[in-house]
């Protein structure tokens, strides 16, 4: 069974950073991709970053382009989006997601996500 679990949500100023962490458990090995949606109050849920696990490079949605970074640590089954230069309308839950396959997190419903986390960036 796939679990994912995250952490690293909080309270920045605009400007400031943030890094989100997703400890993954794939006991079978059937995921192939982990990233990260977002939702904030009011507003649609919308993809915010993926990586391949086996890779190491990221796609990212084009509002977070340039701020965002996403990266993984093999060793520790774990996947981070380093969130730099953050603007008000960051303030979101962020969820951290995965699928079988990239189809999958590309068609916007993923199998397995995370609990979410909070993250609020002030004026």
């Amino acid at each position: 069974q796939v679990h994912l679990v995250e952490s690293g949500g909080g309270l920045v100023q605009a400007g400031g950073s943030l890094n989100l962490s997703c400890a993954t458990s794939d006991p079978t090995f059937i995921i192939e991709v982990v990233g990260w949606f977002r939702q904030a109050p009011g507003k649609e849920r919308e993809p915010v970053a993926y990586i391949r696990w086996n890779t190491n490079s990221g796609s990212y949605a084009d509002s977070v382009k340039g701020r965002f970074i996403i990266f993984r640590d093999n060793a520790k089954n774990t996947v981070y989006l380093q969130m730099n230069n953050l603007h008000p309308e960051d303030t979101a839950v962020y969820y951290c997601a995965a699928d079988r396959a990239l189809l999958g997190f590309m068609s916007g419903r993923p199998n397995y996500w995370g609990q979410g986390t909070q993250v609020t960036v002030s004026s």
